[in-house]
């Protein structure tokens, strides 16, 4: 049954312009094809083969689809792909050069579909530099009979996909739109795990905030996490979009089957983008009240300082006017004079001391 219903979605096969693969240029396609299979009902064949042979082979025989897979190759090794696929030429820059938007393109009977994928920097403390989430990229073309996947970045490998893909044969003979929903699904996965330890590294900061016994507190982290946070933002909400349309939008490339999947992953993204506006609101909360509570320590600060000068000011004020050195002043000549003003300037700081204390300004 999944067998006759791929059957019925199948469009027809452009064949590209004749490619000479017999040319020793053609051949290889560089060290950047990190896997190049075949599938047939969902079922691995044996035998890794050079792209233009797996191509050849699927086309053939009109059976199945080759999962080409890429990490970031150059202009000259990507050109012969996309010479070989009849790719559209607006598409090979996008693909070798990284920093792309995530999006989804059709172009004739290909689709291009580019994810922002993500992971967490552990870190043994979070400092104002902090390197909190890194990005990497994932471009996918499907077309009727093959996928080929481009990677960039240091994280995000798909051998572990491929290989839960490989082992539930009935999900991959909906053949390459069941590649693009697994890849889609696993990006948006990504984005839970990492969005779940930011959440803990805000948690964190929150409870620094608000200790009582913190040494002070430091508005760079508060900084440092918002941006690592508007970064995640720029690769998540963007990609609401295009799962959208593959979940919604009728398209002979995408089995009928696995949009109904992809609306799941769509329903899944959406949590994240609320997860991550939650935890930007938080931290704009966090930010505020470290502030308020900066303004209070200096206000309480600015009321110290102020009650010593006051304290200060009374025995310097005696002290100046009994050093005019003139000749007529009161108690001048008096043996207990200047014990009685020493006993007059201490008691009225003690005074002024005591009450700043009362009112709680010292």
């Amino acid at each position: 049954m999944i067998h006759d219903l791929r059957k019925a979605v199948r469009v027809p096969r452009m064949r590209p312009h004749a490619v000479d693969l017999s040319h020793p240029a053609r051949s290889p396609l560089g060290n950047a094809v990190v896997n190049c299979v075949v599938y047939v009902d969902g079922v691995r064949q044996i035998g890794d083969c050079p792209a233009h042979e797996a191509i050849e082979r699927v086309r053939e025989t009109d059976e199945g689809f080759v999962w080409i897979g890429l990490h970031e190759p150059t202009e000259e090794e990507f050109s012969g792909i996309a010479e070989l696929f009849g790719l559209h030429p607006l598409v090979v820059e996008d693909a070798v050069h990284a920093h792309q938007r995530p999006k989804l393109e059709r172009y004739d009977d290909t689709l291009f579909t580019v994810f922002k994928t993500v992971t967490y920097v552990e870190h043994d403390q979070l400092t104002a530099t902090s390197e909190v989430v890194d990005t990497g990229e994932i471009m996918v073309f499907t077309g009727p009979d093959f996928v080929i996947t481009v990677r960039h970045g240091g994280h995000g490998s798909l051998g572990p996909l491929r290989e839960n893909l490989e082992s539930i044969p009935g999900h991959l003979a909906k053949g390459p739109s069941a590649v693009l929903h697994a890849i889609a699904d696993h990006v948006v996965d990504d984005y839970l795990a990492v969005t779940a330890s930011v959440q803990m590294d805000i948690d964190a900061v929150e409870s620094e905030v608000f200790s009582a016994h913190r040494a002070g507190a430091d508005a760079g982290q508060i900084y440092q996490l918002k941006r690592e946070l508007l970064q995640l933002k720029h690769a998540v909400m963007p990609l609401d979009r295009p799962l959208q349309l593959l979940a919604q939008q009728p398209t002979q490339l995408v089995d009928t089957d696995i949009q109904k999947y992809f609306r799941d992953v769509a329903d899944h993204l959406a949590r994240v983008n609320e997860h991550i506006t939650a935890c930007d609101e938080l931290l704009n909360s966090i930010l505020q009240a470290n502030i308020a509570q900066m303004s209070v320590a200096q206000n309480e600060d600015m009321r110290r300082i102020s009650a010593w000068v006051a304290i200060i000011a009374v025995p310097t004020m005696v002290c100046g006017v009994y050093g005019m050195n003139f000749d007529h002043m009161p108690e001048l000549r008096w043996t207990y004079g200047y014990p009685l003003v020493l006993a007059v300037m201490a008691t009225a700081c003690f005074l002024m001391h005591r009450g700043f204390r009362r009112s709680g300004w010292l």
